[in-house]
């Protein structure tokens, strides 16, 4: 099995029930299972158009899927929660990101991981230091090292929780 680590976002409609929707099925998903998920984290919209703020997380969970049958049901999760790509960075239902795959760097035409700019986005690296304090980002590096290096002002705390199911509460 590969560690991975994936990336939610939502900022249209009831995002804290998106996010939980996303948890809940990525862990329905035959050959990935989700072990731990960050808190939640309000952020500012960074690029696009003006825009409500975002909700953030980020789980990291093992997969035995290729990467292109990852990528795939990560893209149903984004479709089954209404996910549409209208406007580059623009306000979205759904982002399902994945960011890394173990310490893999991927190249193809549909994905390239690590994620090419979690590296410098604040939303991306809090939930991800909040869940995995050990992080690393392929060719980047620590992701505490990184977090000290970007703008991390437009995030902020929430009280939302996701529950990872079958594991029996918060993690």
């Amino acid at each position: 099995m590969r560690r991975m680590a994936l990336a939610l976002g939502s900022n249209m409609g009831d995002s804290a029930k998106l996010l939980q929707g996303a948890i809940d099925d990525l862990a329905a998903v035959d050959g990935i299972d989700i072990t731990a998920v960050s808190a939640v984290f309000e952020t500012d919209p960074v690029g696009g158009p003006e825009q409500e703020p975002y909700l953030n997380a980020v789980a990291i969970g093992r997969t035995v899927l290729d990467d292109a049958s990852l990528l795939a049901a990560t893209q149903r999760v984004e479709q089954g929660w209404h996910r549409v790509r209208e406007v580059r960075w623009g306000p979205r239902t759904l982002d399902v990101d994945i960011l890394a795959i173990d310490d893999e760097m991927i190249l193809t035409e549909d994905l390239v991981v690590p994620h090419p700019r979690a590296h410098v986005r604040g939303f991306v690296l809090i939930p991800w230091l909040d869940v995995d304090p050990d992080a690393v980002i392929a060719g980047r590096g620590r992701v505490e090292q990184l977090v000290a290096a970007v703008d991390v002002t437009g995030v902020r705390t929430t009280s939302v929780v996701l529950v990872i199911p079958g594991h029996g509460g918060a993690q």
